[in-house]
């Protein structure tokens, strides 16, 4: 065991400069003089900034050297460097033009937002959006935000929150301007004229919960590159809220995804079930019409480069945050839909387990416009397969690989460029041309740029049968994880607290049995739902590990449901069905109690440690100090650290490197390696 706070500290310096891969993406080809071809590729890295304290991104580039569908070289043609206020990027169908969205700090800390528009050469317009005043700030998130260029590379369509009126104090008055200000806007004239609205100045906005905070109203606004006019969308239906937008063949339209926010809004970070719908807006009637049925969820609308068909994720009715997809087909000529990929209730036989992953690539059709590429769970690893969209056929790119996982970070005329890593190997990035179909399985992987392993950490992945007693009483050996099958996750609905409670304690008396681990220092460590494992298993095999660290546990299901942001969640995982209008009963509050870790509390001996973010709107930090105060009462040795700045995912780089530090720590002081944590 390491012991020397020096030592950890200096571990978690060496991980900490290993970047992770945000985007890559695929520039022009280009055709040398002697018939040869090459292109660039462009990458974007996160990487922790520990003096600063902060979160960077960083840029790099490759130069891609090929002939027909053959690589003869790749690697990187410069050196990374840091990327400072760039929210999004993206480069226009042609490559010859690049729009971005940047983030600016004033001498007075105003925060404003530009959209800019690049040459290969120089800026070409910048466009100050705040000053503008036409909306809110421009979503930059995963979820609902998009930039995304119209085929005539003429507009560019991009989501924002929705122009809030004015609000104040009703004894506020009106400040003289400086000269300053008064140049710095050219808007205020029209904006004397707006009606303020006293009486809403406190006036609680509903928003779309974890990681999504001051996100409720988007909007989908469109930009004349060439007039510098900005419009907000008309004709989208007021009960819903739209977002993943893309431009329809030939421009005349927009597609995009619409979320229902009635009759309130749940969180949809990590979400997938949530009620959505695909639609069409007409650009010149305003006039927006379903795509999809509307029975089920939908995400991730991915035009074909023929401009024919749309791929769309659609969801079932399971009811769990997250579960396996089918893969629907639209056919833009016909008008009709049709499902490629089935969702899938177990493994068929040559392995496949579904469709797993929250989001599509934003490239992700091959060049024939007849099958797509795809990075999804497959049990405990992320494969990359491709689908034929006629016959449904899946293919794994990857499943021979001693890699753990793989991601598609982009697809250009079949050449792809992924990122690829493993619990002892940091992302790298490689490259690949797409064979012909029916080939697919020969495809080789070309490394743009090599990483060394890290020597000190070995892995394998093992797999466990339950024991008979163990079984689900409706499946076999489904346990819950995504990766496995849709009856996988069925079957962890109504035993929380039991089933994957007894998993996880039969995989470590398992490990224990192969001597792998040393039965005097088992360490558990479990955040979330993992936290409500966690606390679920030190209570109920008391003394087997000897600390316990969690993040954000929940603790208590029936004082959760009325402080999470999802509390259909809550409902649906404990057995229950879910309605907005419908209120706990006692039995449903009794029910929720009973498997909840802290009913056990008392059995507790384990020393705890304790990581909360007090912003954490998925799981309320009130349910960590339920435990707090019940372990200390109790005079179980017990350690609270508050994060205020933080959130669910404790991913500030200042809150990461205290908590990574305080569990080593933790650790060797409740094995007696020290004498205080």
């Amino acid at each position: 065991m390491i012991t020397d706070s020096e030592e950890i500290a200096g571990i978690y310096q060496e991980i900490s400069k290993f970047p992770t891969p945000l985007k890559g993406c695929i520039g022009p080809q280009a055709t040398l003089k002697h018939g040869g071809k090459y292109c660039n590729i462009y990458s974007e890295w996160s990487q922790r900034n520990l003096e600063r304290a902060e979160w960077m991104k960083l840029c790099r580039e490759y130069v891609v050297f090929y002939d027909e569908n053959s690589i003869a070289y790749a690697g990187p043609s410069g050196r990374s460097m840091e990327l400072r206020g760039e929210l999004m990027n993206r480069d226009s169908p042609s490559g010859t033009r690049k729009a971005v969205l940047r983030r600016h700090t004033n001498n007075k800390g105003e925060e404003k937002q530009y959209l800019e528009i690049w040459s290969k050469t120089s800026k070409d317009r910048c466009i100050n959006l705040t000053v503008l005043d036409k909306h809110g700030k421009v979503y930059e998130d995963d979820q609902f935000g998009c930039l995304v260029w119209s085929h005539s590379e003429t507009h560019i369509l991009y989501v924002a929150e929705k122009k809030r009126p004015k609000v104040q104090s009703f004894f506020k008055t009106k400040p003289e301007l400086s000269i300053e200000e008064k140049d710095d806007s050219t808007n205020d004239a029209e904006n004397d004229q707006k009606p303020v609205k006293q009486a809403d100045q406190f006036l609680y906005l509903e928003d779309w919960g974890e990681g999504l905070v001051n996100q409720s109203t988007p909007v989908l606004c469109v930009l004349d590159i060439e007039t510098g006019n900005i419009s907000e969308l008309q004709g989208i239906p007021e009960h819903i809220s739209p977002g993943q937008a893309i431009w329809a063949p030939t421009d005349n339209g927009i597609i995009f995804v619409g979320w229902w926010h009635i009759p309130w809004r749940l969180g949809l970070k990590y979400c997938t079930n949530r009620k959505s719908v695909l639609y069409y807006v007409d650009l010149k009637g305003n006039e927006c019409s379903q795509i999809s049925s509307g029975v089920h969820t939908v995400r991730s609308p991915r035009l074909s480069l023929d401009q024919h068909y749309l791929i769309y994720l659609e969801g079932s009715d399971v009811g769990t945050h997250h579960q396996c997809h089918s893969l629907s087909l639209y056919n833009l000529d016909k008008k009709i839909t049709s499902t490629v990929v089935k969702v899938v209730d177990y493994p068929t036989v040559d392995g496949f387990t579904g469709i797993y992953c929250s989001d599509l690539a934003l490239n992700c059709w091959a060049r024939d416009s007849q099958r797509v590429v795809i990075d999804t769970a497959q049990r405990s690893r992320k494969d990359l397969i491709v689908i034929n969209i006629a016959t449904g056929i899946v293919t794994s790119l990857t499943t021979d690989s001693e890699v753990g996982s793989w991601m598609l970070l982009d697809i250009q005329q079949d050449l792809m460029v992924v990122s690829c890593s493993s619990p002892n190997c940091p992302p790298t990035l490689k490259v690949g041309f797409l064979p012909a179909e029916g080939q697919e399985e020969r495809i080789t992987w070309v490394t743009l740029d090599e990483t060394e392993p890290l020597s000190r950490i070995e892995w394998k992945i093992l797999t466990f049968t339950p024991p008979p007693e163990q079984t689900h009483p409706n499946f076999l050996n489904y346990r819950g994880s995504s990766g496995f099958g849709q009856d996988s996750i069925r079957s962890l609905t109504g035993n929380i607290g039991i089933q994957d409670v007894e998993d996880v304690q039969y995989a470590a008396e398992s490990l224990l049995k192969e001597g792998v681990v040393d039965s005097q220092k088992v360490l558990l460590i479990g955040g979330s739902h993992g936290g409500f494992i966690g606390c679920h298993l030190i209570s109920q095999y008391p003394g087997f590990y000897k600390a316990f660290a969690t993040r954000n546990p929940v603790i208590n299901l029936a004082s959760k449901l009325g402080t999470t942001d999802i509390p259909d969640h809550t409902m649906v995982q404990a057995g229950f069905d879910f309605a907005p209008d419908q209120l706990p009963t006692p039995s449903v509050l009794t029910a929720l109690l009973s498997k909840s870790p802290i009913i056990n509390a008392s059995r507790v001996t384990t020393p705890v440690l304790i990581l909360l973010g007090e912003k954490d709107k998925r799981v309320n930090p009130s349910q960590g100090l339920e435990l707090y105060r019940a372990l200390k009462v109790r005079d179980v040795p017990v350690r609270l650290l508050w994060y205020p700045d933080d959130s669910h995912s404790l991913s500030k780089v200042g809150t990461e490197v205290d908590v990574f530090m305080n569990i080593a720590l933790w650790f060797n002081f409740a094995l007696g390696i020290t004498k205080a944590a």
